[in-house]
């Protein structure tokens, strides 16, 4: 007897084995971000930290160019109301007395530096590179001490010294003006000596902006960034001058690669975020990275404006604003920026459930499931109060603001709201539990009840819920 019921549970144990083979598991996404742009208004050149005491510093370049501030919170978008402290302001003579630009907080052997630029009061552009420091646990309430300028082979035009460290080594990453270049900026790389505010040995350029989205206005290659993720380094730059034509480029290498050596990188030959005028957002750029609250996601920080033309020096107009979005990731490891989201709730994507991997997405406006979706936009929607009113919910495209996920003849479709009750009804939603379970979300109809929104042969439909599991599963998305 005793044997039999051991072979009874083997047996039992090997069909939930079984069971859980078959049947589908979480798509591997990281959960949905969800933030209101723009964070700040005139806050141009935007650097947030996430440190260990479970706050987020934000600190940017102001328009009047005279100070720095910094502000923080336990949530990024905390970081919109949080007061804000003047930590340092520009000398009244000399050095470090006009352009105070581009301030990047960090933390370093326990204690908080500030890089940032600045030119003389007697000759605002000899813009170099200085640091400050404070050991104060708080920076905002503490004490900053000047460490002095950032010295490199040239005494000329640098700015936007940022630092990071790969493979225990730590390094700094800049922009300046090289003797005998004809450009106004290009990238350059070193490793840190003794102390955060000294390079040491071999500096390596590791580009000059040469092509035709570099060179617009200016030549210019600047405001790097570094994120490392899937084995290698990612080095986001700026390019082109500071109005509609401003624009990131990137530089990959492989984590095990020497970064001091520049055949280690490699140039994507366009623009990874450039503006947008579906979405209405110009002038992307100067960005840097920090991550979500639950750890789990990316997050790209920038500044752009909400308009196109600017009168007069762009540097003179006060209004980039700093903005965050998820960073996604294909699946070849590489990111995937997308586009500058609209003004106002971050998007998500529609994962779905019984198809790791694939999201809902607009194909010629029809709804479809895929894998892989370029450009990402087509499968990011931005949930929005319903068309039909509170309570319900409806689907905006991102990179066609005014169009919605609704239904037309039970096919899904992404169209144009037409201002009519019946489109307004067809493209609203109850949003549900997942009829497949916790950590999912299906999408009810509000003019047909019981009837979900789900994929089938590889399109989107709205049909009744037959009570399946096949069905349940196909009508259940993770919200990326």
């Amino acid at each position: 007897m005793p044997l039999r019921k051991t072979a009874i549970a083997a047996l039992a144990t090997l069909l939930v084995v079984f069971a859980n083979l078959l049947s589908p598991g979480p798509a591997h996404a990281s959960p949905a971000v969800q933030y209101t742009n723009p964070l700040a208004a005139q806050r141009a050149d935007p650097h947030i930290f996430r440190h260990t005491d479970g706050y987020y510093y934000f600190t940017a370049t102001v328009p009047e160019y005279d100070r720095i501030v910094l502000r923080r919170a336990t949530t990024i978008q905390g970081l919109a109301g949080a007061p804000e402290t003047v930590i340092w302001r520009k000398h009244a003579t000399g050095e470090m007395g006009a352009h105070i630009w581009a301030p990047e907080i960090h933390f370093i052997n326990g204690k908080w530096y500030v890089y940032f630029a600045a030119g003389r009061a007697d000759d605002v552009w000899r813009i170099r590179m200085y640091v400050l420091e404070s050991s104060s646990a708080n920076p905002l309430t503490g004490a900053w001490t000047e460490r002095g300028r950032i010295v490199t082979p040239w005494d000329t035009f640098s700015l936007d010294a940022t630092t990071f460290v790969a493979n225990g080594v730590r390094y700094l990453l800049w922009a300046q003006q090289e003797p005998g270049i004809a450009t106004n900026s290009n990238l350059y790389i070193a490793r840190m000596g003794a102390n955060p505010w000294t390079i040491t040995g071999t500096t390596t350029r590791l580009t000059i902006p040469t092509l035709a989205w570099e060179t617009r206005g200016f030549k210019v290659a600047e405001g790097p960034s570094v994120l490392q993720r899937n084995g290698r380094l990612f080095l986001t730059y700026s390019a082109s001058a500071t109005d509609a034509n401003y624009c990131l480029g990137l530089l990959t290498a492989s984590a095990s690669a020497d970064p001091l050596q520049a055949s280690s990188w490699t140039k994507s030959p366009d623009p990874v975020f450039a503006s947008s005028a579906a979405t209405s957002q110009y002038g992307p750029g100067h960005n840097s990275f920090t991550v979500s609250e639950d750890g789990q996601s990316d997050i790209l920080v920038y500044h752009d404006r909400n308009y196109r033309d600017i009168s007069g020096d762009p540097l003179n107009d006060p209004n980039r604003r700093t903005r965050v979005q998820k960073v996604y990731w294909r699946a070849d490891g590489t990111p995937d920026f997308g586009i500058p989201v609209p003004d106002g709730a971050t998007p998500v994507r529609l994962m779905s459930y019984d198809t790791p991997g694939s999201a809902i997405r607009h194909y010629d406006f029809r709804a479809r499931l895929d894998a892989n979706v370029t450009p990402l936009a087509d499968s990011q929607f931005r949930i929005v109060t319903g068309l039909s009113g509170s309570g319900t919910v409806s689907l905006e495209s991102t990179n066609f603001p005014g169009y919605y996920l609704r239904h037309r003849n039970y096919e899904a479709w992404v169209q144009q709201r037409d201002g009519t009750s019946l489109f307004n009804a067809d493209a609203s939603f109850h949003r549900r539990t997942g009829l497949a379970g916790s950590g999912t979300v299906s999408f009810e109809s509000v003019n047909f009840p019981g009837y979900f929104v789900r994929h089938r042969a590889g399109q989107v439909w709205l049909e009744r819920n037959d009570g399946t599991s096949a069905y349940r599963n196909s009508a259940s998305f993770i919200l990326e």
